[in-house]
């Protein structure tokens, strides 16, 4: 039975695109770890928020709303949304809404800070990889164009590069990918909550 090859084994076969990879690989995980942890960390709850404020405005208590938003941590994401869209209430339909679709344009930026970085490593990393494939099979043609005596351990070593960086390269595309549409759903889901909202409730400010 033959033995199998470590993670080190096989990263030394892989040649020096390995490198390169291993940097994407460390860019990758740490881009989704920390992405995790902010999204994690803010609330994207809306629709609770966007209830109490409604409940508020039906009984006319604007100023109230507005104290109640104000004093929502920084955590509760929508809360500055929406304290934006009942601040700019007195100058009228076009103004408060603006007003609130940028708010809310600067925290879907924030909550997507990261990503364009997934989606670029998503695609160097196979690149790189089958960069790594090219350069393992000249090595390969190399020892075969020099040899007299050709035979399967001659080409071996250009071979292992070849596949082992096309291997690690789409791994750590599909990690990213996989990650980048998990974490995009979720913000994607916050913004259209977050434009219900705001739909909601500007009929309950125009007519208070």
């Amino acid at each position: 039975m033959e033995k199998g090859f470590s993670l080190i084994e096989l990263f030394k076969l892989g040649g020096p695109f390995m490198w390169v990879l291993l940097a994407f690989s460390v860019a990758t995980i740490s881009i989704v770890i920390e992405r995790c942890i902010y999204l994690a960390w803010h609330d994207c709850e809306v629709a609770s928020i966007r209830d109490k404020i409604k409940s508020f405005l039906q009984e006319g208590k604007k100023h109230e709303a507005e104290e109640f938003l104000a004093s929502c941590t920084h955590k509760q994401t929508v809360a500055s949304v929406l304290l934006a869209l009942l601040q700019n209430a007195k100058y009228g339909e076009n103004r408060m809404e603006r007003a609130a679709e940028a708010e809310a344009q600067e925290r879907l930026r924030r909550m997507e800070n990261g990503f364009n970085y997934l989606t670029s490593l998503s695609s160097l990393a196979p690149l790189t990889g089958f960069l790594g494939t090219v350069s393992g099979m000249i090595g390969a043609f190399q020892s075969i164009a020099v040899a007299t005596d050709v035979n399967a351990q001659l080409v071996a070593g250009g071979i292992y590069e070849a596949l082992i960086t096309t291997v690690f390269g789409l791994i750590i595309a599909i990690v990213a990918l996989v990650a980048y549409n998990l974490l995009i759903q979720k913000v994607d889901k916050f913004a259209a909550e977050t434009s219900k909202a705001i739909n909601d409730l500007v009929p309950e400010l125009i007519e208070s």
